[in-house]
């Protein structure tokens, strides 16, 4: 039993337990792992997001097993079974898979054919064959023929009463803990994932061709494959078995069960022989089959969730005057006009692909709005008509400092007819609202894409295939901790990117929203504890990512937690400063000695952040923007051939390579093998979503539309 749950945590993640201790105590008091991180470094050791969510997720298998061990031990007391011995060993037992291997043959079963020779009397039979002493086993089987007892058991000759004996013998090697073991273990160092077409299916199945005859070692199945010959049996597709070879594991059998060579020993043989693929085989198989999807589940999971995190942490245009586009040819281009803070000013339609007079006034009506909302930048969505519309902008007298960029639009139907979209624009459709947020992307990625469901954002790899509350838990972590990390303007986030701040949620954002909305905007963090039911541990763990500009406090507008507001007053007036004179005066705050200010509650960790903090007061960690352009003559698939080297942008990253959009409305796809030597041991580690990069075309597929791509030099 894992009686001290710290030191083996502490020992698996190699931390110091009291890293571990203290971690566990500040998640069991109510701490979200973003203030744990920023705020309680004195406490962890300065441990990370990532350290932090490693013990709070082995916390929880801990607790879990601790649980069920606390079930088992409650049914066998109930049902007269348990023994010291017997809680001794379930007391004892670290993981799930071998605490379920001890209870197995204990718990309660259907009728099986072991259950029904018992029923016939026969476990003695099966007990002294067990034993493997050297005996008549046909004459030791004849005492249980029912014309030798007298009585009606239903065994009606010496064959009939070793069958039930072997079966009986069977269900004890089954259940028996080492062999499961050694089994389970032979199943993921020989054994084979083997699929093939169901027949009669093939032309039906043909997407599936790749695994009409597939065979691959369990343990090197790459996740994507395991999820794709899967979903091919679930569609009754694909017929898939997952063992070891028979004879191997037969064998392993033999050498733990077989101790003599009598003829009891031979029954024993012949009982593995027989049930070993229906019973063991079967029942392993099942329990190798859940650990391979949920490898393969928790490896897409945590690809989706390193692709969300860098599309969230894109760079972003910042607050300027935006005009959107959204791009589309008969039916002509929505236009949105933004503010610098994102609102509405004007939408439009222009009609610049349906003729040529059409294409004037489209240019004239761009260029007025150009003129007359002080753009500063042209948003252009990346879908149908997307490269000929970014064409025509380029041939308009624009302002030249006037930036055109071509912007992913995933998931901006799923956003523009939501609730939150005609919450925010009642009066307004959907081609409105869907180019709104192309414009707002472009200035805040994080602000807007948390508006959308992020399995709708198109950087998941068989995300319909995994378990999906596992899924939505892991992407609101990646966005909590994304939004957190940026930091959220108090008085201008919507509820939407307010419920991902620590410690709030969607009922205590709505709150500040409507709070914010009857009584004008937060002149301070301290009024954050007027909104309804928003109490003290709320506020502990919300008000250092929330940022107050121009308010009563310049502390606001930065990281600093208010509980820390006294140490940095203290500072303030040992330099004879104000705070005003202080924040954001770098070469003031270059002045400060740290460990004049160290007590109890103040560590070097968090006041080396707090002046890291003033110095740069609210800085955003996203990096700086770039701007960015596909080849101005490459415009649709027919226009790439073999051999051309171009620029694109990432537009997914997944097991087996990365997925480049080069501008010509069909991503390509840089195989694994195709990426720089440097990226190719582990590609999710390099190559990001968003970045740009330069490729060559290795193959242009016209039929199936796909496009084959390199990255190395």
């Amino acid at each position: 039993m894992l009686d001290d749950p710290i030191s083996q945590i502490a020992k698996d993640l190699r931390l110091r337990p009291g890293q571990v201790s203290a971690t566990a105590s500040l998640l069991d008091g109510g701490g979200t792992v973003p203030f744990i991180a920023r705020y309680r470094k004195e406490n962890t050791g300065s441990l990370d997001e990532v350290e932090i969510t490693s013990i709070r997720n082995r916390l929880f298998q801990i607790r879990e097993l601790t649980e069920r061990r606390r079930v088992i031990l409650e049914s066998l007391e109930k049902r007269g079974l348990l023994t010291n011995e017997l809680q001794k060993t379930i007391l004892g037992a670290e993981t799930l898979s071998t605490l379920e291997d001890i209870y197995l043959p204990y718990r309660p079963k259907r009728r099986t054919r072991a259950t029904i020779a018992k029923e016939k009397r026969l476990e003695p039979l099966a007990l002294q064959i067990w034993g493997q002493e050297d005996f008549d086993v046909n004459e030791a089987a004849a005492k249980y023929v029912d014309s030798n007892t007298g009585t009606v058991n239903g065994v009606d000759n010496v064959q009939d009463a070793l069958t039930g004996a072997r079966d009986i013998i069977a269900e004890w090697v089954s259940e028996n803990t080492i062999a499961r073991r050694e089994i389970r273990k032979l199943f993921w160092s020989e054994g084979t994932f083997s699929s093939s077409v169901i027949s009669g299916k093939r032309e039906e199945a043909s997407k599936y061709r790749d695994y009409f005859e597939w065979k691959e070692p369990v343990i090197k199945v790459p996740s994507h494959r395991v999820l794709a010959m899967l979903r091919g049996e679930k569609e009754s597709m694909l017929s898939i078995n997952i063992s070891p070879p028979a004879v191997q594991a037969v064998a392993l059998l033999q050498d733990i069960f077989i101790t003599g060579e009598t003829q009891a020993s031979d029954e024993i043989n012949q009982a593995i022989k027989d049930r070993y693929k229906p019973l063991l085989e079967s029942s392993m198989e099942t329990e190798v089959r859940k650990e391979a999807r949920i490898r393969a589940e928790d490896t897409a999971i945590a690809v989706f969730a390193d692709n969300l995190r860098e599309l969230l942490m894109a760079p972003a245009l910042g607050q300027k005057n935006v005009l959107a586009l959204d791009p589309g040819f008969r039916s002509g281009c929505k236009v949105a006009c933004l503010d610098r803070q994102g609102q509405l000013l004007h939408n439009d339609t222009v009609y610049p692909h349906t003729g040529d007079r059409a294409e004037e006034e489209a240019g004239y009506k761009i260029v007025d709005l150009c003129r007359l909302y002080d753009v500063e930048a042209i948003a252009v969505g990346n879908g149908t008509a997307s490269r000929e519309t970014e064409a025509f902008l380029k041939t308009l007298e624009l302002d030249s400092n006037i930036d055109i960029v071509m912007v992913n639009e995933n998931g901006a139907s799923v956003y523009s007819a939501s609730e939150v979209a005609r919450n925010e624009f009642p009066d307004h459709d959907l081609t409105v609202r869907g180019t709104v947020s192309i414009g707002r992307r472009l200035m805040d990625p994080l602000s807007e894409l948390v508006k959308i469901d992020p399995k709708s954002i198109g950087v998941g790899q068989y995300q319909h295939d995994v378990d999906q509350k596992s899924l939505k838990e892991r992407l609101d972590e990646v966005v909590g901790s994304c939004v957190n990390n940026v930091g959220v303007e108090l008085n201008t986030a919507s509820a939407e990117l307010l419920s991902y701040v620590s410690g709030l949620g969607p009922k205590l954002a709505n709150a500040i929203v409507k709070y914010r909305k009857e009584n004008g905007p937060f002149s301070n963090r301290e009024s954050l504890k007027n909104v309804p039911r928003l109490g003290p541990k709320v506020f502990e763990q919300a008000a250092g990512f929330l940022r107050i500009r121009d308010g009563d406090n310049p502390l606001d507008s930065s990281a600093v937690h208010p509980e820390s507001y006294e140490v940095v007053r203290a500072i303030a007036k040992d330099l004879g400063k104000t705070l005003d004179q202080m924040v954001g005066n770098s070469s003031i705050t270059h002045q400060i000695d740290p460990n004049l200010y160290l007590t109890d509650k103040f560590g070097l960790p968090t006041l080396t952040d707090i002046i890291e903090e003033l110095a740069r007061p609210g800085r955003d960690p996203r990096e700086e923007y770039k701007s960015f352009s596909f080849a101005e003559d490459i415009q649709k698939i027919e226009d790439l051939s073999v051999g051309m080297k171009l620029p694109g942008i990432i537009t997914n990253v997944t097991a087996f390579g990365a997925f480049v959009d080069v501008g010509v409305h069909h991503d390509g796809l840089v195989h694994i093998s195709n990426l720089a030597n440097k990226y190719v041991s582990n590609p999710a580690d390099e190559v990001k979503v968003q970045q740009h990069v330069w490729v060559t075309v290795l193959e242009v597929d016209m039929e199936r539309k796909r496009i084959g791509l390199s990255m190395k030099e």
